[in-house]
């Protein structure tokens, strides 16, 4: 949440009024809280499987470069090739993204916002249960 305070302080500086004012602006918190709770479990296995702190962010941010790399995070989809483009559309960063931009903007529909919780939902329930029977099992 810092880091997402900062950024907006950032833009708004530089210029940046989302269209959705302050409601799209808690939306889109909100959001970032779900998604940045599903993803946490990732860590947190990770956290339990493997002894060293660098190697669970290592391993972490191997799983997420790839993914957000391969986004429309920073470049638009149009102008990739079909083949990345299939990758990218699917993508639950780019999805994620898609549903930030809208909820900010005032343009999100519920099916985009319903695709970006897909992921972080699942994740959240494959490895809670995964953490506690690992945690546990200690």
């Amino acid at each position: 949440m810092i880091a997402a305070s900062i950024i907006l302080t950032i833009g708004l500086i530089l210029g940046y009024r989302p269209e959705a004012g302050i409601p799209g602006v808690l939306a889109a918190f909100a959001m970032l809280i779900a998604i940045g709770f599903g993803m946490g479990w990732v860590f947190i296995v990770l956290g339990l499987l493997i002894r060293t702190p660098t190697t669970v962010m290592t391993l972490g941010f191997t799983f997420l470069f790839p993914l957000v790399f391969a986004s429309n995070i920073m470049v638009d989809p149009g102008t990739m090739p079909d083949w990345l483009r299939a990758f990218v559309e699917v993508n639950p960063v780019s999805l994620m993204t898609t549903a930030l931009r809208g909820l900010m903007g005032g343009g999100a529909t519920l099916s985009q916002v319903v695709l970006a919780l897909i992921a972080p939902v699942a994740l959240t329930a494959i490895l809670a249960p995964t953490t506690l029977w690992l945690y546990l099992r200690r």
